[in-house]
């Protein structure tokens, strides 16, 4: 979340901030969170100057009823000052849970190095990379290649589980297990992240730590009899491994890779189950997640970003990477990169990885700091990406390697994995 002290001394640039997303009532935002601060800290002074004043009484009252004098009416009104006391310390709290609901709803200010823009169309690329593909036939969607060559199911996974959801079946099972290996051995061996294999159902507040709630609650799937929510993305999980920590500041930077199941709600989200692979309510990710000094998470997600690049420059699959304008941001971001990797069964580029730099945002709802090196507790920066997202990556390949026989040519890095150079029947 912001910080209250940043929102009192800059009011006017955190709201002209917050416009640059496009929230026409960002001004107005400002204004009540500060209200809410002002009601808190007015009840708090006032609730600590009659706690004073009580103790003062108190035991001047001790002393004279010692001299045997009658205290009756003094203590009236010291039990008088009590039930005032008791009066602001409810609405100090009251006003701190209002202040505080405010700002779990109140996203980040973009970067200041964000591309102005409202929307995705404002987006610029940054940097394109690979030669798309030439048929001598018009190419297949994932979804004829993976039906020829039995390697998907829609199906029977509709019968198991409704739409949006698919059973990989055979070589198709195996081939992505092949892309999780090769992800994780690639940035554990090559980019220096340690893997952390973390629960697939996480706590409430982990949610909240990583902005998911109180926002995004219609997009997730919640177990109500444990109060358990499946992840939405290893973000969550992983990010939270250290909520409520003080970390030393030579651990810092920490970087964890982790595969996950991502179960996506998106309550209302049109085109569920409609498009194959592409939009899917459960979908395999290898995240990437890093916890760093203020200072250096700019350079961080730079790197960030390019580790994830590398998994698709190694799988030889064109792609080109954007900057997401002040008006596409995520919720929690301050600045992003997307990697789209080229299908040409869609005829189009797929999102494949969100790199974002959350700076303290995050850390500062999970109460994950450090200690400097004058002993000073302050918040990390945190950052994650995917490194990357295996649905619309499985589309890419099949899309990508199909032959005019129907079989599909699989990257030379992937092989080892998978065991074979081609799928075919």
């Amino acid at each position: 979340m912001l910080d209250i002290r940043l929102i009192r001394e800059r009011p006017a640039f955190i709201a002209e901030r917050l416009a640059a997303r496009g929230d026409a009532t960002a001004s107005e935002t400002v204004a009540k969170i500060l209200a809410f601060d002002e009601r808190r800290r007015h009840a708090e002074t006032e609730a600590q100057g009659l706690k004073a004043e009580r103790n003062r009484v108190s035991k001047e009252l001790g002393a004279r009823k010692a001299k045997g004098e009658d205290i009756t009416a003094a203590s009236a009104e010291v039990r008088a000052m009590g039930e005032r006391i008791a009066e602001f310390d409810t609405e100090a709290t009251a006003a701190d849970a209002g202040q505080r609901e405010m700002l779990l709803q109140t996203p980040n200010v973009p970067h200041d190095a964000c591309p102005p823009g409202r929307s995705a169309e404002d987006n610029p690329v940054v940097r394109e990379w690979g030669i798309k593909p030439i048929f001598e036939f018009t190419p297949k969607s994932h979804i004829e290649v993976g039906a020829a060559l039995d390697l998907l199911d829609f199906e029977r996974a509709t019968k198991l589980s409704g739409a949006g959801f698919v059973v990989y079946t055979g070589k198709g099972a195996r081939l992505e297990r092949a892309l999780i290996n090769f992800l994780l051995d690639l940035h554990t061996r090559e980019h220096g992240y340690t893997e952390v294999g973390v629960p697939f159902l996480v706590k409430p507040e982990a949610l909240v730590g990583t902005t998911q709630l109180p926002k995004f609650a219609d997009q997730q799937y919640y177990c109500e009899r444990d109060d358990l929510y499946l992840v939405p993305t290893a973000e969550v999980p992983v990010t939270n491994l250290h909520r409520e920590e003080i970390v030393a500041l030579a651990q810092l930077p920490i970087k964890y890779a982790a595969y996950t199941p991502c179960f996506r709600s998106e309550a209302g989200a049109a085109g569920i189950g409609t498009r194959g692979l592409i939009r899917m309510h459960q979908f395999d990710k290898v995240e990437l997640v890093k916890i760093c000094l203020p200072e250096n998470s700019m350079a961080e997600l730079d790197a960030l970003t390019a580790d994830a690049e590398k998994a698709l420059q190694l799988l030889g699959l064109p792609y080109r990477t954007i900057e997401l304008c002040a008006g596409d941001l995520g919720f929690g971001s301050t600045k992003t990169y997307d990697i789209e990797v080229w299908a040409p069964g869609q005829n189009a580029f797929l999102e494949v990885s969100s790199c974002s730099n959350f700076a303290d945002y995050q850390a500062r709802r999970m109460s994950l700091r450090y200690k400097d090196a004058e002993g000073k507790n302050r918040f990390c920066h945190t950052l994650n990406g995917s490194g990357t997202a295996l649905a619309r990556l499985y589309v890419a390949i099949l899309e990508s390697g199909q032959r005019a026989d129907g079989s599909v040519h699989l990257p030379a890095a992937l092989q080892p994995y998978f065991g074979a150079a081609e799928i075919r029947d």
